[in-house]
């Protein structure tokens, strides 16, 4: 179905424009695409800052040209370690941020931090697969963080509706909302701090917050504000390199996330389902189409229990993929939760707020042990071609608990329809809610009216970043960067 990058450097599609443009730059340079990924990651830290951060987690899938497989666990671990039994409560506090249609309330402070795995993660991927040195693929980030970047309209949005959560420390102030007014469209965004802090790592000057005085620096502000995580929690942190899930969809190899994480288990039911339930696509856009993709969601809802399998992580992220012309593909998925209003002294690094979310803790706060892996429902997912070695499509999304759903729509989209990919991205998606089918608007009426007659079925106005946003490229150059988060993608030409 796909052919391979001929013409080009490679293609990338991403959150922001700059974001792509870091991982273009590591193309033209003569980097790989895990160069041009970990490029994007650091980028994506400066111009995406409520949606990911070096001190979030994430993972990256990679596939490489000679068809080695591995799914790279940079994901945030339980804090605690050193600390006694007694001091393992949770000190974090509720911050009510007003969305469209309803209030939601988040737990941030200090308490709220877990152990940090982005910036790890980003250096262990490009020691193990990059071509460039560090400097090169940091460069980019840095110039970002110091010169500045607009906010567009997304990223001024979200910087909105985070402010009160950014902006409860005097360094969040300054750095959030410095002319002391929410951020609008068009205000340029500086982190000297962070850029500072990045040329120090790429001239070798600083290797991270793990370890030494920067670790020493965090443990002394989470003790003063009764947080949880140590430079021992800091120290043993390490990236978990796994072999990728593995399942079949329309005679197609996909690998996903593995366990300990929740979201490649469920997109990979999800398609064992459909394909038991749907042997042979119904119309596109029929009602027929609908019904069984819906009826589908139902039942993997049902199947779904992780209350007893420890801590798990479904807030807001973003997405890089890409492919480059030697057949490497990354696909890497990143969050930093809400934040929790704690910057790393002197680095301009927000550490996650993920120990303070409900569905992390099904079993109550902090009742796992310290040092323990939490799960997510970040999906980076890679289909291989006819041949079973090399990738030919990559993928992965934000979205919550709509992660797993839009990932498989994407994917249906294009092996059972055979859509381009920006059209997979777009077309309208749905999703069960427990109760409710919420659907985009963008289907025709008697389709609906099928769907409707079988489940509750409610249609939005508009298409929203509720049902998430997947940034996809293929090995030949296709592209799909979803709208609904104000995605980019490019594709790098030679010379």
């Amino acid at each position: 179905m796909l052919t391979p990058l001929r013409d080009h450097l490679g293609a990338v599609a991403c959150g922001h424009p700059e974001t792509c443009a870091a991982a273009a730059t590591a193309l033209r340079m003569g980097g790989n695409a895990f160069d041009a990924a970990v490029a994007a990651g650091f980028a994506a830290s400066v111009v995406e800052p409520g949606l990911t951060s070096l001190g979030g987690g994430g993972f990256l899938l990679a596939v490489t040209g000679d068809g080695e497989r591995v799914l790279f666990d940079f994901f945030v671990d339980t804090p605690g370690r050193g600390l006694p039994e007694a001091a393992l409560e949770p000190h974090f506090h509720p911050v009510t941020v007003h969305v469209p249609g309803s209030d939601q309330v988040f737990n941030v402070g200090y308490g709220s931090a877990a152990t940090p795995g982005v910036l790890p993660g980003l250096l262990h991927v490009h020691a193990r697969l990059g071509r460039l040195g560090l400097s090169d693929v940091v460069a980019p980030a840095a110039r970002l963080a110091t010169d500045g970047v607009a906010l567009n309209e997304g990223q001024a949005y979200v910087l909105r509706l985070l402010n009160p959560i950014l902006t409860q420390t005097e360094a969040g102030r300054h750095l959030y909302m410095p002319q002391a007014q929410e951020p609008q469209p068009g205000d340029v965004f500086r982190n000297p701090d962070l850029g500072r802090f990045l040329s120090d790592l790429a001239g070798g000057r600083v290797s991270g917050y793990h370890t030494g005085d920067l670790a020493a620096q965090i443990e002394i502000g989470m003790r003063e504000g009764r947080g949880l995580l140590t430079a021992a929690d800091l120290a043993a942190y390490e990236v978990i390199e796994r072999e990728p899930l593995t399942f079949s969809f329309r005679g197609r190899t996909v690998l996903t996330n593995p366990a300990p994480s929740f979201g490649g288990p469920l997109i990979a039911l999800q398609a064992e389902l459909y394909e038991r339930r749907v042997p042979h696509p119904p119309p596109y856009r029929s009602g027929a189409m609908l019904t069984s993709l819906a009826e589908v969601l139902v039942d993997v809802d049902r199947h779904r229990d992780t209350g007893g399998a420890g801590p798990v992580f479904s807030r807001g992220t973003t997405h890089v993929s890409v492919a480059d012309r030697d057949g490497n593909v990354a696909a890497m998925t990143t969050s930093n939760g809400e934040g929790s209003g704690f910057l790393v002294p002197g680095t301009g690094i927000m550490l996650n707020n993920m120990m303070g979310e409900d569905d992390l803790h099904p079993r109550g706060f902090h009742s796992a042990p310290a040092g323990e892996r939490v799960g997510s429902m970040m999906s980076p997912t890679i289909v291989l071609g006819p041949d079973g070695t090399h990738a030919e499509l990559a993928l992965g999304s934000g979205g919550s608990k709509r992660i797993r759903t839009v990932v498989f729509q994407v994917l249906r989209n294009v092996l059972d329809y055979d859509l381009g990919l920006q059209e997979a991205v777009d077309a309208p998606r749905l999703h069960w809610d427990g109760t409710t089918v919420q659907m985009e608007p963008g289907m025709p009426r008697d389709a609906v009216e099928v769907l409707a007659d079988t489940l509750p079925t409610h249609v939005w106005d508009v298409k929203d970043l509720y049902f998430g946003g997947v940034h996809a490229v293929s090995s030949r150059g296709d592209t799909g960067a979803d709208p609904r988060r104000w995605g980019a993608a490019m594709l790098i030409a030679r010379g």
